[in-house]
């Protein structure tokens, strides 16, 4: 259709009828027709995997950032690593060990390291955990600004935790030996007891992760679930001791729960009079399965809300 202007020259508009060359198109399909793509779309499981290992250089230098970071106000500074879990460890033994003697069956010099093994090694798993549900919600300044593979968070925060065990691991050895219980090739178990937990808490860290960036509040929430899971998995007592003459199924759900299989599992590896009759059937089977299900289950779980992280 054309029509005079009022110069004299000639206009020409679309016929009323011929549609627009986009009508009836979905919102998919513009995309698909213009080559667009959904910012911050999740990308393939093995593509995430293959830009978490890019990232590795920026987990690294996070976790000991924050490591530092950490007690950067206090006085004692990086002394407060170790001086935590140590009073900790003091308080539960005042406590346990002389008021209500829960070192039954066991002498003073086997119960001590055993208690403080016990304390170090649950407290990883209890920082870890703490640290996961804080590090979506905590760090939402970084995961808006930045496009990264947000696994990075909750794997950086359990690996600070992990450096934060060994700095702790040399007083745990300190006091092994200062009661008589002095290096053996049984010390070697540290380092897979120590992979496999690993393993264990960055699941759950990623786990918690994700619950905690829609639910701030179990942050509050979660103090009081893992001093129940402390006391029920024999930080300060032997469990077969313990619930001697209770029914055996009760012994076994709480020796296989896996805050009990790793502490039990470095406890074996570092005390001289914790022998196999304190370990569960299965005890390295039981611990690498509760690894790979909550590492791979966890990463999955994450992965899956990859493209939610930080909006809303």
């Amino acid at each position: 259709m054309s029509e005079t202007t009022h110069d004299g020259g000639v206009a020409v508009t679309a016929s009323p009828s011929t549609p627009p060359p986009d009508d009836g198109l979905s919102r998919a399909e513009l995309a698909a027709k213009y080559g667009l793509t959904v910012s911050g779309a999740r990308p393939g499981l093995f593509e995430y995997v293959r830009q978490l290992w890019g990232r590795r250089h920026f987990i690294l230098a996070f976790s000991q950032a924050k490591l530092t970071a950490q007690y950067s106000q206090a006085k004692l500074g990086q002394l407060w690593q170790v001086a935590t879990p140590l009073l900790n460890a003091l308080v539960y033994f005042l406590i346990f060990g002389l008021i209500l003697e829960a070192d039954r069956g066991f002498e003073r010099d086997v119960y001590i390291p055993f208690l403080v093994t016990g304390v170090f090694v649950f407290t990883f798993t209890q920082s870890s955990v703490m640290a996961g549900v804080r590090s979506i919600s905590g760090n939402l300044g970084l995961v808006r600004a930045l496009h990264f593979p947000r696994a990075s968070l909750p794997v950086s925060f359990s690996l600070q935790q992990l450096q934060q065990l060994l700095f702790s691991m040399i007083v745990l050895f300190v006091i092994t030996i200062g009661f008589g219980h002095y290096p053996r090739l049984s010390w070697l178990l540290i380092i897979p007891v120590l992979a496999l937990q690993f393993l264990f808490n960055t699941g759950l860290a990623m786990i918690m992760a994700r619950l905690g960036s829609k639910t701030p509040d179990l942050a509050q929430l979660m103090p009081f679930v893992m001093r129940t899971w402390m006391y029920a998995s024999g930080v300060m007592f032997s469990i077969p001791v313990m619930l001697e003459g209770k029914p055996a199924w009760i012994a076994d759900v709480l020796q296989w729960n896996p805050a009990a299989i790793y502490m039990d599992l470095m406890r074996f590896a570092l005390i001289d009079g914790y022998g196999n009759e304190y370990l569960p059937t299965h005890v390295w089977a039981v611990a690498l399965g509760w690894a790979v299900l909550l590492a791979a289950g966890g990463f999955v779980y994450f992965w899956k809300a990859e493209e939610r992280y930080g909006r809303g």
